[in-house]
């Protein structure tokens, strides 16, 4: 692949093909350059180096090499599955990718055994196949790509989320008011705790939009059973949205209250990715996909939907 800069280029090497290639995070072309996959008129590059017009970039994408001993026969709920995609339903628990802390077991190593080997390579050998991700406790709809063209396909839905819809259900600790609203904020990391997200003033952060709506209440835990669409994929953007809205997700180890919650609530993260629609990558039909509501939400679910 080759990228030709217009006479508007400028800026630094990565952070010019993050612009342009959406498919992959700012971290992959990074490593991409360092590792020479990605020249600059010819040279190695380095991620710093100046984009001027006329520069000629040449980018390979190599190609996913399983881990050594990485397939693992590790269950999986397939809510559906072809040539192009495969969409499950991830378990509360389960880590996406291997990472510091996470070696294997990971949503990755047995995707590598279902598939044999059949994922897509632009996510690169720790994440083949991964168009997005959910964090390890929350549960529900995830969508894998088999193959570069889906990847890409996928990867541009979810950034332009016109033809991309996700709807997430929350249980929430106190009650987001008013009933129904619209969040939009920039979110970024915490100025303190780097590992922790936050709402941030702008220019800071991203934009962040989260729309919800309280679907059911209980008086005696003081919950609220919250649907949430989201139009943008901040990292913890519905955690840090809800905790700005004074309500913060049950059993939320991060952004969750400090005082003990009642004996009565689940200690799971109760967040789960409900539903999720999107055009097929090879078809360009819509598909609509549903992951079972868990028994852990039943309690508010019952009574709402």
């Amino acid at each position: 692949m080759e990228i030709l800069a217009d006479d508007k280029a400028s800026g630094r090497l990565d952070a010019f093909l993050a612009a342009q290639l959406t498919e992959l995070s700012r971290s992959r072309i990074q490593t991409l350059i360092r590792e020479q996959f990605i020249t600059l008129n010819g040279d190695p590059a380095k991620p710093r180096d100046p984009v001027k017009p006329g520069d000629k970039i040449s980018i390979v994408i190599p190609e996913a090499v399983p881990l050594e001993n990485a397939p693992q026969d590790i269950p999986l709920d397939i809510l559906h599955e072809d040539e192009h995609i495969v969409v499950l339903n991830k378990a509360h628990g389960m880590v996406v990718h291997p990472g510091p802390g996470n070696p294997d077991g990971t949503l990755v190593n047995a995707l590598l055994h279902h598939c044999k080997g059949q994922l897509s390579g632009i996510g690169g050998v720790e994440r083949p196949g991964i168009v997005h991700r959910l964090d390890k406790d929350t549960s529900g709809c995830l969508v894998v790509a088999k193959t570069d063209t889906a990847h890409q396909s996928l990867v541009s839905q979810f950034a332009e989320r016109e033809t991309m819809e996700k709807l997430y259900l929350a249980v929430t600790r106190g009650v987001p008011t008013p009933a129904k609203d619209t969040i939009f904020t920039h979110i970024g990391r915490h100025p303190v705790n780097r590992q922790k997200m936050a709402v941030v003033n702008p220019p800071g952060g991203k934009p962040a939009i989260t729309d919800y709506q309280v679907l059911h209440t209980d008086a005696s835990t003081r919950t609220a059973l919250v649907l949430c669409h989201l139009h943008t994929g901040r990292t913890h953007q519905i955690r840090v949205h809800l905790h700005h809205k004074g309500a913060p997700i049950v059993a939320d180890p991060i952004y969750g209250k400090k005082s003990s919650p009642a004996a009565t609530l689940p200690d799971r993260l109760m967040l789960h990715a409900w539903k999720l629609s999107f055009e097929h990558p090879a078809t360009g039909n819509t598909v609509k996909f549903q992951a079972p509501i868990p028994r852990e939400f039943l309690f508010w679910t019952d009574h709402a939907l």
